[in-house]
């Protein structure tokens, strides 16, 4: 997804492992769980399934927890979640070397197959657009979750009680001396990045003063007031660590990015209570659940794996083994 890195100690130790090595050392075993309100299906017993999911913190809670919950529902299951780029990833699911990942629409529709412009209409014109297209490569996107990760812009307590404004259309207000911005070389260069978003709300990047920080010092930076606003990703756990007030897309700019379930379209056709499985689940994962399930890992430092199945655990949907 768009070259994110998690910052967390976790998400480094994994990168850690697996770096320079491609998909090989990705097997990181599964964390066991009886059935809960997800019941054990006959029908999935015995059957292979490798689940597959890209390095950073969220992504490595996601391929957990989709690994933990067809384990439970009767599969057996390879855990190949923390595999390196997004790349990789893709194209091992491609290949049919895995048959499950997480995955985000904003990222197929655009990064995957090829498109300019997002579709900002609604979370479902997304998620179906990009389905429909990847059904062509064998690939079915199960219905998505609320939780949006896309990029914002975020203020720090400092400046949230100074500049007391909500909306990304409210910038047009502030005076040009207030308009500061720490973000990184990437979103300088995208299309759905600082110059054209600036744009999109009626200012001109000429007009406002960027500096250029790495992706894990911007939170801080933002925080302790070095600039009034940050670039962040929605779903990040230190979002609420660090007391950030995320400003409303009111104008709808930045694409989709809600994650859901790519499936290998043979393995759902053989096997269509997959998508009953996973339509108990998604609508659960919103952005609250995503920051706490984050923070979790990059801010008090707990196993991915274990935060996965906590919480499939309290929601009911798995309980723990005997």
């Amino acid at each position: 997804m768009r070259g994110r890195i998690g910052t967390g100690l976790v998400a480094l130790l994994t990168l850690a492992v697996v770096a320079g090595c491609g998909l090989k050392p990705a097997n990181s075993g599964v964390l066991e769980a009886e059935p809960g309100s997800i019941k054990h299906y006959d029908d999935l017993e015995g059957v292979n399934v490798t689940v597959g999911s890209k390095e950073f913190t969220e992504q490595l809670v996601f391929g957990n927890m989709i690994a933990t919950i067809m384990t439970a529902a009767g599969a057996q299951v390879t855990n190949r979640s923390g595999t390196t780029g997004s790349s990789n990833v893709r194209r091992a699911l491609i290949d049919g070397t895995f048959e499950i990942t997480p995955e985000y629409t904003g990222t197929g529709w655009i990064t995957y197959l090829g498109h300019d412009k997002p579709i900002t209409e609604s979370a479902e014109a997304q998620w179906k657009a990009v389905d429909e297209e990847d059904r062509e490569n064998g690939l079915v996107w199960l219905p998505p979750a609320p939780m949006n990760n896309t990029y914002a812009l975020a203020m720090g307590p400092d400046a949230n009680e100074k500049l007391g404004i909500t909306k990304l259309s409210e910038l047009q207000s502030l005076p040009p001396e207030d308009l500061t911005f720490c973000v990184d070389t990437e979103f300088l260069s995208r299309d759905d990045g600082l110059k054209p978003m600036l744009e999109h709300y009626g200012l001109k990047f000429a007009d406002v003063d960027a500096t250029t920080l790495g992706i894990g010092q911007i939170y801080q930076a933002t925080a302790q007031g070095d600039c009034n606003f940050g670039e962040v990703f929605t779903t990040d756990g230190r979002i609420e660590a660090l007391d950030l007030t995320v400003l409303e897309d009111d104008k709808k700019f930045f694409p989709l990015y809600n994650m859901t379930e790519v499936v290998n379209a043979d393995l759902l056709e053989d096997h269509p209570e997959i998508k009953e499985i996973f339509a108990q689940v998604n609508p659960k994962l919103t952005d609250d659940v995503l920051r706490e399930l984050n923070a979790k890992v990059d801010v008090d430092g707990e196993d991915p794996a274990e935060v996965a199945r906590d919480w499939l655990v309290e929601e009911g949907f798995v309980k723990m083994p005997d």
